[in-house]
């Protein structure tokens, strides 16, 4: 039987989805294609139709998985005004919420150690996803300039990113609740905290 073009994309899409989901869940090694395939309703068999190689599901699925996170991080922000941005995405992100529910979550805490040892192709596609987000973050730290935002952003991401990893090592725990809450206070100090330059900036202002 013959499928149309759109049905092949929609067949496409859905296997993608689900191993975003269970790459999250399980980790990169920690399911196989004929799993990946049967939790999209479909056959190992078919797998290459859509795939040239399990390096290339897993990497649209990362990168799927990393968009996701990016799409929810604007719909946060956009609920709040653009100085309160940056903490929003922070109070979300550190929340166990997120912690019980790696599957719907972030990649980086979820996959990040095994991204570092896989091929250099994945981690040039993951490093990519990683960037934009980092670039998204800086958005949310306005009036400061764009050097300092960004290594603001990625001083954030990297206390959020490593707190969320250390709080599931804990499980859901008061240790865990301890972790989430120490690394949601370093987050948000460093948002809150005015850099010298913009301090500066505002005062010759002034």
């Amino acid at each position: 039987m013959r499928y149309s073009r759109e049905h092949k994309q929609e067949t496409h899409d859905r296997i993608v989805r689900k191993a975003s989901v269970r790459l999250r869940e399980k980790g990169a090694h920690g399911i196989g294609v004929a799993d990946l395939m049967k939790e999209a309703g479909l056959t190992h068999g078919g797998f290459y139709a859509h795939f040239d190689s399990r390096e290339a599901l897993v990497i649209e699925a990362f990168a799927y998985a990393m968009d996701r996170s990016m799409e929810h991080w604007r719909k946060q922000s956009d609920q709040v005004a653009p100085e309160k941005q940056l903490t929003q995405i922070v109070e979300t992100y550190l929340s166990a919420l997120h912690r019980d529910n790696p599957g719907q979550g972030c990649s980086i805490p979820a996959l990040g150690a095994e991204i570092a040892r896989e091929s250099p192709k994945t981690r040039k596609a993951f490093a990519g996803k990683l960037d934009e987000m980092i670039e998204m973050m800086t958005n949310f730290i306005p009036n400061v300039p764009r050097k300092a935002a960004r290594k603001q952003a990625i001083a954030t991401l990297a206390t959020m990113a490593g707190t969320m990893l250390l709080a599931r090592i804990a499980g859901s725990s008061e240790l865990s609740d301890e972790v989430l809450k120490a690394g949601r206070d370093s987050a948000l100090e460093g948002a809150r905290r005015e850099p010298k330059v913009a301090a500066a900036k505002k005062a010759k202002q002034n």
